[in-house]
């Protein structure tokens, strides 16, 4: 049996009541997803371990099987591998992104979603004004880049921008970590040769304040509405320690992942997974769909596992854009769903297939929340539950029931 799980991040939603109190994905039209729920069993997922933000480093991981308590070392660390950055010890990485302020707070956390070229245009012009012996920046996907500090310490509190959208920027700004010990603490950093955490935070908001006079004045800036002024480092973490997922359910032997996001080709990564790149992958509403599902295809011939992510849903859900939410999950049915059903459907060796989002990103809230995900999970010859449509309501009813982190792989994993 060949299995794959195909990701649609931040799909999940709530009731809109410009929708007539159905969600997006009660209301788009995904005859291929209700289908599936019809013809296979549902149920729902919760990915967020308890103490954890609702992120997607973390939801991913835990989908994938992953005890957070154990292996999570924040975004940063993930993205490094994913770019070939090979961590050093003594490294701290942050995610970094290029935002956008306007009149004192953050209008957007992605610049006006910049192209990859861009963003390598100005992570270069700031690694050369900003960078030196301890400082390094390191261009990654769009407006999603990599700041390394050597000696970094972790112990910081960072605010992701896509959480505060419209908020007052300088109250985000970074600080020590609530509760930590400072004087034992420090002198442990002392040690080790790290910084403390509050000198960390001092050097990190120094970084971001020193960007925005960098950048405001660069001439990518002039005349755009959303202008990529700032700038904003979080997720904080050291070289993480994964398993590879062959040597956590045995039936992995030869996996692949195929995602436009950094963050999710770095847990390939560690997962021990093959990182398979679509041209056009963008991340955005825009990203080449067909290449995704025929890449997916290809992969399942020769691979016993894909972890198939798309996410342009969750990028709708932060800009609060309910129209384009409703064409995200609507692509990810017909020009993903539908072609990988269609083409494994009638193959000798069975395809067991999962669909499910990561986590909720709601358009009127613009930001993450913890709530459980429905899934499904279909293979020919599954005994069906009773619903009939996939969305976050009808698979309260299913047979799966209510799952918990890595009760999820663990059940996939083992239909064989």
């Amino acid at each position: 049996m060949k299995h794959i799980i195909i990701l649609g991040d931040g799909m999940a939603d709530h009731p809109v009541e410009r929708l007539g109190g159905q969600t997006p994905l009660q209301y788009a039209d995904t005859p291929y997803m209700d289908m599936l729920a019809r013809k296979g069993r549902t149920g729902r997922l919760m990915t967020i371990p308890t103490g954890f933000a609702p992120g997607s480093e973390v939801a991913n991981s835990a989908i994938l099987g992953y005890d957070l308590n154990k292996v999570y070392e924040g975004r940063g660390p993930l993205e490094a591998a994913s770019i070939g950055y090979e961590m050093q010890p003594g490294d701290m990485a942050m995610r970094c992104n290029i935002i956008t302020l306007a009149d004192g707070r953050i209008k957007n956390h992605h610049g006006g979603h910049l192209t990859t070229e861009q963003g390598d245009t100005l992570i270069k012009y700031l690694d050369s004004r900003l960078g030196n012996d301890r400082i390094k920046f390191i261009t990654g996907t769009q407006y999603r880049h990599l700041l390394i500090i050597r000696g970094g310490n972790k112990h910081i509190e960072c605010a992701p921008p896509h959480d505060h959208p419209d908020e007052q920027w300088r109250q985000l700004m970074v600080r020590p970590e609530r509760g930590y010990d400072t004087d034992g603490a420090d002198a442990a950093a002392a040690a080790d040769g790290r910084l403390t955490a509050k000198a960390t935070a001092e050097l990190i908001n120094k970084l971001i304040l020193e960007s925005q006079e960098l950048l405001e004045s660069h001439p990518f800036n002039k005349g755009r509405a959303d202008r990529a002024n700032s700038i904003w480092p979080w997720s904080p973490g050291y070289r993480p320690s994964m398993k590879p997922l062959c040597e956590m359910f045995p039936n992995v032997g030869k996996g692949s992942v195929i995602s436009a996001v950094d963050l999710i080709r770095g847990i390939g990564h560690y997962a021990g997974l093959r990182n398979i790149c679509v041209d056009g992958a963008t991340g955005l509403a825009n990203t080449n769909y067909e290449g995704k599902a025929r890449a997916a295809i290809d992969a399942l011939k020769t691979d016993d596992f894909v972890f198939l992510h798309l996410e342009a849903s969750d990028e709708a859900g932060h800009d609060g854009d309910l129209e384009l939410k409703l064409k995200t999950i609507e692509y990810l049915d017909h020009r993903i769903v539908e072609p990988i059903y269609n083409e494994t459907k009638a193959w000798q060796e069975p395809v067991c297939m999962a669909i499910l989002p990561d986590h909720p990103t709601p358009v009127e809230i613009r930001t993450h929340v913890d709530e459980p995900v429905p899934f499904i999970i279909y293979h020919h010859g599954i005994s069906p539950d009773a619903v009939e449509t996939y969305s976050e309501l009808s698979c309260v009813n299913g047979a799966y029931g209510l799952l918990r982190l890595d009760e999820f792989m663990k059940t996939f994993m083992a239909i064989e």
